[in-house]
């Protein structure tokens, strides 16, 4: 419902704070389809907030992650959720929930690793392909 009253008015840009993270991941992924749909077809604009980076990645083709309030990394979605270069990206990264509960727990050990500090700085790349 709140979608189709954004819509209303035709507006370019719509501001999506948090839009489906009270949803489970199936809910999730057909509106976040719809809201791929709905641009495709009025060709309105999201300014998409979010701290799922699976979920930004499905709906954005450029991504910034704030971190305390400044900019700490910017660029293509495919970019920053696949390849992550700051601490705080990566743990983003290795927070949001995937259906396959072993992947899941690999994603748990490497996300308390970097919270831990245990991570060398030439094992954050593998800790990043790990999301």
């Amino acid at each position: 419902m709140a979608i189709a009253r954004a819509l209303a008015l035709r507006p370019k840009l719509i501001v999506c704070d948090e839009p489906v993270s009270a949803l489970d991941l199936s809910t999730q992924a057909r509106v976040l389809d719809l809201f791929l749909e709905i641009q495709r077809e009025t060709e309105v604009s999201y300014l998409f907030i979010s701290h799922d980076l699976d979920v930004v990645r499905h709906v954005s083709h450029d991504v910034t992650v704030l971190y305390r309030g400044e900019i700490v990394e910017t660029g293509s979605a495919e970019q920053v959720t696949r390849h992550p270069e700051h601490p705080y990206t990566q743990r983003l990264v290795l927070a949001s929930p995937v259906p396959d509960p072993e992947r899941q727990a690999e994603r748990r050990r490497a996300r308390r690793a970097l919270l831990d500090g245990t991570v060398p700085p030439d094992q954050v790349d593998r800790v990043a392909d790990v999301a």
